[in-house]
């Protein structure tokens, strides 16, 4: 099989690929400049140089391939139209074949008890923009093709993710941990090796699925704090969401919601078995 990826030298994105090739997964993967080729080589993926707004690239190296696993995001005030030009032309060149994309739990805003894929939307306002696109996305189910959405929580490990850039670093620079409001909310997490397995199963699930890309561990936000705190060394500061968006900017917002979530339909539908089931153990970890 061969999969092409975009985003692949990112964050989630180096994990999944490494997980496709540990599964004798031919890849090919978006290079947008020679760091990321580099990155992309050693990790066993042959690079295609381009960037998300390269539509013609998109779309061939779309139609060469077994499936697609879109990732990448374009960083910058069009956020939505790359996102949804980039996805069109995925979706043209892979056909009916399995094209796997990239939304996020924080479009279902506060959840009332523990929700699945089918709760209400409540985005808030810095993931607004993905219904719309991911609206498009599946109603392609209805000529043929074949899209997944995968939905990951809050992704966390091998030092990296949200929680670092936004928690861990913060901390060691200032020597506090920030923590929106009082902490009671609660956050879904997966672990970015758990969601990269989850990437690779994506391309067998039935056209039109959507999965929580969740491990069922949902603690407080304050709990991850504390968590982050004793990793390095610093003590939790509360923040008001004001203060908090002033620091961090709307993804403040994001953070402050109350989200408990399920990943039962992956698991019973893919089966799909999360290995990383305590995100505040690892968190804590110096």
């Amino acid at each position: 099989m061969k999969v092409f990826i975009t985003g692949g030298s990112g964050y989630i994105g180096r994990a999944v690929v490494e997980t496709l090739v540990r599964r004798d997964v031919a890849v090919t993967a978006l290079a947008r400049g020679e760091a990321s080729a580099r990155t992309l080589a050693g990790l066993g993926a042959e690079p295609v140089r381009g960037s998300l707004t390269d539509l013609g690239v998109l779309r061939e190296a779309a139609r060469t391939s077994d499936g697609v696993i879109h990732l990448g995001q374009h960083n910058g005030e069009d956020t939505a139209g790359v996102d949804r030009a980039a996805a069109e032309a995925l979706q043209d060149g892979a056909g009916p074949r399995p094209y796997v994309h990239t939304g996020g739990v924080w479009v279902y805003g506060d959840t009332d008890g523990v929700a699945d894929e089918d709760a209400p939307l409540r985005p808030p306002r810095v993931t607004a923009w993905r219904l719309e696109n991911e609206k498009r996305v599946l109603a392609r189910v209805a000529t043929g093709e074949r899209p997944i959405v995968v939905m990951p929580g809050v992704v966390y490990g091998r030092s990296g993710g949200l929680v670092e850039s936004f928690y861990a670093a913060p901390g060691r620079a200032s020597g506090a941990v920030p923590c929106v409001g009082d902490g009671s909310n609660h956050w879904a997490m997966v672990h970015v090796e758990d969601v990269a397995e989850l990437y690779a199963l994506a391309l067998a699930a039935p056209a039109g699925s959507v999965y929580a890309g969740v491990s069922d561990r949902n603690p407080a936000a304050g709990q991850v704090a504390a968590a982050v705190g004793r990793a390095v060394g610093a003590p939790v500061e509360r923040l008001t969401l004001q203060e908090a968006e002033e620091r961090m900017g709307p993804i403040a917002e994001a953070f402050a919601l109350d989200q408990r979530l399920t990943g039962a339909r992956a698991r019973a539908e893919l089966g799909w078995r999360p290995a990383h089931l305590d995100p505040l153990e690892e968190l804590a970890r110096p």
